[in-house]
């Protein structure tokens, strides 16, 4: 039988860099990761591709998807949706493969309730004023939502310690490393492969 995949959930406040660690750790030629891609109602940012960053759906279509059911998480945040489609998550686990979620905070805790089994990363700013210094760099942002973000990321780093982890992005690439290395320490961890030998000592008796 097949060993069931890792759910990886990296999470963190909104300017952090989520996205870019993200997307870093896929870049490496090594990464066996499937990407969880998340739905939203808020707009695309610049380059942002729909089915490759984000489903983009409007708020009557994520409604929808949350009444049929077809949602691990959402949160809504700072105006929008956000949520974690879930057949896709179930099938991949189910298949051995290791799936990697990047979300939002409030949507990290739901899938902690659903599936507690789950590795769960905090990515933390080296300094606030160093996450805020991030947030106006997008030039995307009004004074007043780069406020509320602030405000929702203080909230948020609060809650860390719910986490199995914590990685400090001071430098993309040192960030990747340090996710990496937690991942492979987890494959390893006995709670989830002790039952894999019991079931060897079994036939073998």
């Amino acid at each position: 039988m097949k060993e069931k995949g890792l759910l990886i959930v990296l999470s963190g406040p909104s300017g952090v860099g989520k996205g870019t660690v993200r997307k870093a750790v896929f870049s490496r030629p090594d990464a066996q990761f499937e990407y969880s891609i998340s739905a939203t109602t808020r707009s695309p940012r610049e380059g942002e591709v729909d089915g490759v960053d984000y489903f983009f759906k409007s708020k009557e279509e994520f409604k929808q998807m949350i009444q049929d059911g077809k949602l691990l998480e959402y949160a809504e945040y700072v105006g929008n949706y956000y949520g974690t489609p879930l057949d896709y998550v179930n099938e991949t686990l189910n298949s051995g493969k290791d799936v990697f979620l990047e979300i939002e905070v409030q949507g990290a805790k739901q899938v902690r309730e659903k599936i507690p089994d789950g590795l769960f990363i905090f990515l933390m700013p080296p300094s606030l004023n160093e996450l805020q210094s991030r947030i106006v760099g997008r030039g995307t942002e009004s004074v007043e939502l780069i406020h509320n973000r602030m405000e929702a990321a203080r909230r948020e780093i609060e809650l860390m310690s719910l986490y199995d982890y914590i990685v400090e992005n001071d430098d993309v690439e040192k960030a990747v490393d340090r996710i990496n290395a937690i991942v492979q320490a987890e494959h390893f961890r006995s709670e989830r492969i002790a039952g894999k030998y019991i079931k060897m000592l079994e036939v073998e008796k």
